[in-house]
């Protein structure tokens, strides 16, 4: 498994500190409901305990790390109330990329998000390969609508989706439709579909909090 908790290689600043943390959030190094421990991690990131405090107040303002009084600094812990809002950011922020591609080279995104699908579909069906196409194809459906902000904002719903995805795998993956789902929404972006891409969002993302709440 890959860490993210190491040392940097180059000089610290907060926003590539915030940035490890996060990926180690989102992968599962951090675990919800870890407790961090400023001097360890000043430690195993070879960084002064400035900087550091500077990067996590940062994730602290997105809401992936919560401050409890006399306690300290913990990672979230992801409820199925938590999970729905987050997937209802999700679906708002999404929804809107999909509006701002279809007013632009659809079809050049649609093909850009079939290649991610063919991987998918490459994949032999692991569970961890999946997680990661699926998680690089919204990504890459928000980055196709450049717009800053919406990618600004989804970054966070990203990280917290990857906490669901790492603690509940093995269920998550049990039945998987994923590749299926892709492959409707990117190939109703190279057509152009307005209605049915909103439409297979909308319900590809009621599945996804199905899987995950209720377990």
């Amino acid at each position: 498994m890959t860490s993210y908790i190491e040392p940097l290689a180059q000089e610290s600043t907060p926003s590539i500190i915030a940035d490890k943390l996060r990926k180690a959030i989102g992968h599962g190094e951090l675990k919800p409901g870890a407790q961090l421990g400023e001097a360890d991690l000043a430690r195993k990131l070879g960084v002064s305990r400035g900087p550091l405090r500077e990067g996590m107040q940062r994730l602290t303002q997105e809401g992936l790390l919560v401050s409890i009084r006399n306690r300290g600094l913990f990672v979230i812990d992801m409820t199925p109330d938590d999970i729905r809002d987050m997937y209802l950011a999700r679906e708002a922020i999404e929804r809107a990329a999909i509006r701002k591609i279809l007013r632009g080279d659809h079809a050049a995104a649609g093909k850009a998000l079939l290649a991610i699908v063919d991987q998918m579909a490459a994949s032999d069906g692991d569970p961890a390969a999946i997680g990661e196409l699926d998680i690089a194809f919204h990504e890459l459906l928000v980055r196709l609508a450049d717009s800053p902000r919406l990618l600004r904002m989804h970054r966070t719903s990203i990280v917290e989706t990857r906490m669901c995805i790492h603690a509940l795998e093995e269920t998550y993956s049990a039945v998987d439709f994923r590749a299926a789902e892709h492959f409707a929404l990117a190939e109703a972006l190279y057509q152009g579909d307005a209605e049915i891409a909103d439409q297979v969002l909308i319900v590809h993302m009621d599945d996804a909090i199905e899987r995950l709440v209720n377990r």
